[in-house]
């Protein structure tokens, strides 16, 4: 279905507001079909975020490492850890190296939780089974020109 009928407005000023429109409009779809999966493992999207980086990563990092990896640079990052922290998701260390910093790891039931999640990696990536990998790859790239275009 088109953007024009899936939000009942009959034209647009230009193509690229019918775009713009339409990329504000898909992302809160596929937020929702996320949700859905995340909320299996008790996780928020940002939880899950925080999750997955530091899953990747070798070594500990600060919340301000973390939050400079997020997808949302808007979340509070240490509120979020902290909510990680009472769920025994992370835990949090000093930090060695600066004393005003604290580490944060991945615990072994964080990591027990993405496992879990992994399980849905193919739900999740049918969102947007619509599309062949060539038109993904090209849709791709559109995405990051539009980002690096300011």
């Amino acid at each position: 279905m088109s953007i024009d009928k899936d939000i009942k407005q009959r034209s647009f000023k230009s193509e690229y507001q019918k775009a713009i429109v339409n990329l504000i409009f898909t992302y809160n779809w596929t937020t929702e079909q996320l949700k859905q999966v995340l909320e299996e493992g008790g996780l928020t999207m940002q939880q899950f975020n925080i999750l997955r980086i530091l899953r990747g990563s070798e070594t500990p990092l600060s919340t301000l490492q973390i939050r400079d990896r997020m997808l949302d640079k808007m979340s509070d990052t240490s509120r979020i850890v902290d909510r990680l922290v009472l769920k025994e998701l992370v835990k949090k260390t000093g930090c060695t190296t600066d004393k005003r910093l604290v580490d944060v790891t991945i615990t072994p039931k964080g990591l027990s939780v993405l496992e879990k999640l992994d399980g849905h990696e193919d739900e999740m990536e049918n969102i947007l089974k619509s599309l062949s990998e060539a038109e993904a790859k090209t849709f791709n790239k559109l995405l990051d020109k539009i980002r690096q275009s300011h």
